[in-house]
């Protein structure tokens, strides 16, 4: 395995700050290697319920936490301009003394976030077709002390950005891709390509992903990258499902290892009665999972 296996835990902003630091820290202290943030402006199944805005949720935990690395899991474009992220994300990288991971993606046309907003809501072509632009200026920014781009559908013009990130050239990218030119996308641009599945079943998610990673195999190959320097992430959406035992995490999270899938997200428990499991599987079946694949 090119890449060392990494697990991501993630939880929702919804629950009172206190609580949700009291989590994150527990997510540190067990051991995950990354905490993931949900990055909306509102919940848009359920728009009046309490939610917390994501960087600065990340600036916050930067602030409180010591080893976990740090992302938003992921930013979809349509919320913010490429410049503003850029100085979001340097100023994350520094609070956090070089532990951001730069999340990234298209974000779905059902979320009434920019309606709220009063943004535009592109429709997905768009924003697949804005994406390319928006990761280079938001990847100038980080590398480049002065930056001038000149695109389409973004511009920016002598954006000075000082200090240099703590993470050198800049802190990793990570791009959310599933449809097919956004997986060439995550194979031009992305340091880490990440993955979700909405189907129901577990072989389901794993055909699924095993179709887009090789995909992403031809893409690489087009552009002569090595598929190897590309780390593979995958996101559990009904992580719940995975809380039956510790037996049952393993298992599913090997059948993805087996498909190349260096790094693993769950989300933190949504009922009290999985938090046992949910320890147990960071105590137990990840520490077990890493052990086979010591260089």
């Amino acid at each position: 395995m090119p890449h060392q296996l990494r697990f991501l835990a993630m939880m929702t902003p919804t629950l009172p700050w206190n609580e949700q630091l009291h989590r994150y820290q527990h997510i540190e202290a067990l051991g995950f290697d990354l905490a993931g943030v949900v990055d909306h402006f509102v919940n848009y199944t359920a728009a009046a319920s309490p939610w917390f805005e994501g960087w600065s949720i990340l600036a916050a935990l930067a602030a409180q936490t010591t080893r976990i690395r740090l992302a938003t899991w992921v930013t979809q474009i349509p919320l913010r301009n490429p410049a503003l992220l850029a100085r979001q994300a340097l100023t994350v990288d520094h609070i956090s003394n070089g532990r951001l991971e730069l999340g990234l993606g298209i974000g779905v046309t059902r979320d009434t976030s920019c309606e709220m907003m009063g943004l535009p809501n592109w429709s997905s072509p768009e924003r697949v077709a804005r994406f390319r632009e928006y990761v280079e200026i938001v990847d100038r920014l980080l590398c480049n002390a002065v930056t001038t781009y000149e695109g389409k559908y973004y511009r920016v013009s002598g954006a000075a950005m000082a200090p240099r990130p703590v993470q050198q050239p800049r802190p990793p990218i990570v791009i959310a891709a599933n449809g097919p030119v956004m997986l060439k996308r995550a194979a031009e641009l992305a340091d880490n390509w990440n993955s979700i599945s909405y189907a129901d079943a577990l072989d389901e998610q794993i055909a699924e992903t095993r179709e887009r990673s090789h995909l992403i195999d031809r893409h690489c190959a087009a552009i002569g990258r090595d598929p190897a320097t590309l780390r593979r992430s995958y996101l559990f959406l009904n992580s719940g499902r995975l809380y039956a035992s510790t037996q049952v995490f393993a298992d599913a999270a090997q059948r993805l290892i087996d498909l190349g899938i260096s790094e693993i997200g769950i989300y933190y428990p949504r009922r009290s009665e999985q938090l046992a499991v949910f320890e147990k599987i960071a105590r137990e079946a990840i520490p077990m999972l890493k052990a086979k694949y010591v260089a």
